[in-house]
């Protein structure tokens, strides 16, 4: 499993805008704004108002998030579907924006053929404020790049656009088999819906698993995939009449805090172990024990974000048996001990 990167340094609160705007109508709120342009593909476009403006506190279901969408000037813009949509903000939203996200857009032009941005689009990222957080979803990462934003950065982009991104960009450390990587204030996901994932991770980041999970409820999604995941699995569906490890799965999933072994998930299937092994890495991408330690590691971050256990507590309930074991993991994982993991994220909690 990959390291989720942002994890390197504890995650700062977000960004609280006040005062009066021009565009952003809503004071108190984080201010987002989806830069569509010309050939935006209208999925990717809608994931950012679906999942961030979804988040609701808690406590009296106020939204956290304003979301806007611009472009260049307001007006039609083109998209990858056969119709079109009408934006009302231009640049001035990146102007004022807490996080800036970019989604990808069939028509970039210089930017993909060359990673050059055009007179106007490197006009527009000069307008972006400073300490903005930047986002890009699938080949939207070609934007970011050639705003020079990710030299120097880990990032990731379409698995089918990553050895293009990485030989226009040498500069950028292109992870080409993750879902998202988180590298602080500039976050870059794979295709399409590791958008949602990407969305979800920001939520949770910014204000706390509770909320997160809220959203993911409302949009029928899975509240929670690491970045690391892999962007492309074998065989993400099984085949008429292929057995499967969905069950063996299921099974180990009610039993984390328990030992497990590689033969008991065979069993489950009624499948060798090696046979099992091939096919739960055909259907997930990972190994069973990759699979398994990450969703320790994620039922240990929500204990720790939702729960005063001790350390010693949740890693015996997470299925790590001592403290020592699960510190070692969290840190393999995330770059933290759990004791800074849970500061930093039950902080970010809303109250």
């Amino acid at each position: 499993m990959c390291k989720n990167r942002a994890m390197a340094e504890p995650a700062e609160q977000p960004v609280v805008s006040q005062g009066p705007s021009a565009v952003f109508t809503q004071p108190g709120r984080h201010r987002v704004a989806v830069f569509a342009l010309d050939g935006v593909i209208p999925f990717e476009l809608g994931i950012p108002l679906r999942i961030l403006g979804g988040a609701r506190h808690p406590d009296d279901g106020t939204p956290l998030y304003e979301v806007v969408t611009c472009s260049l000037r307001p007006g039609t813009v083109r998209t990858d579907a056969d119709f079109p949509i009408v934006v009302e903000h231009g640049v001035a939203a990146l102007a004022e924006a807490d996080t800036v996200i970019v989604p990808a857009s069939h028509e970039l032009g210089t930017v993909y053929s060359e990673g050059r941005l055009t007179a106007p689009l490197a006009e527009a990222f000069t307008a972006v404020r400073p300490g903005a957080r930047m986002v890009s979803i699938c080949t939207g990462s070609f934007l970011l790049g050639a705003a020079g934003l990710l030299d120097g950065r880990r990032a990731t982009t379409h698995w089918s656009s990553a050895d293009h991104f990485q030989s226009l960009f040498p500069k950028i450390k292109v992870d080409p088999d993750v879902l998202y990587v988180d590298d602080g204030d500039v976050l870059t996901s794979a295709g399409v819906a590791a958008g949602i994932d990407l969305c979800l991770h920001i939520v949770r980041r910014d204000f706390g698993s509770a909320v997160a999970n809220s959203v993911a409820r409302r949009t029928v999604v899975p509240p929670h995939r690491e970045g690391g995941q892999a962007q492309y699995v074998r065989r993400p569906l099984p085949e008429p009449q292929l057995a499967t490890t969905e069950r063996a799965r299921a099974w180990v999933l009610g039993r984390l805090d328990q030992p497990l072994s590689l033969r008991e998930m065979a069993e489950r299937e009624s499948m060798s172990v090696r046979t099992f092994t091939r096919r739960f890495r055909e259907e997930v991408g990972l190994s069973p024990g990759q699979w398994l330690t990450q969703q320790r590691i994620e039922h240990a971050r929500q204990l720790l974000e939702s729960t005063d256990l001790s350390v010693d507590q949740v890693a015996r309930q997470a299925g790590f048996g001592t403290g020592a074991s699960m510190r070692q993991h969290l840190q393999a994982a995330l770059g933290v001990s759990p004791t800074a993991y849970r500061r930093t994220f039950q902080t970010a909690q809303v109250r």
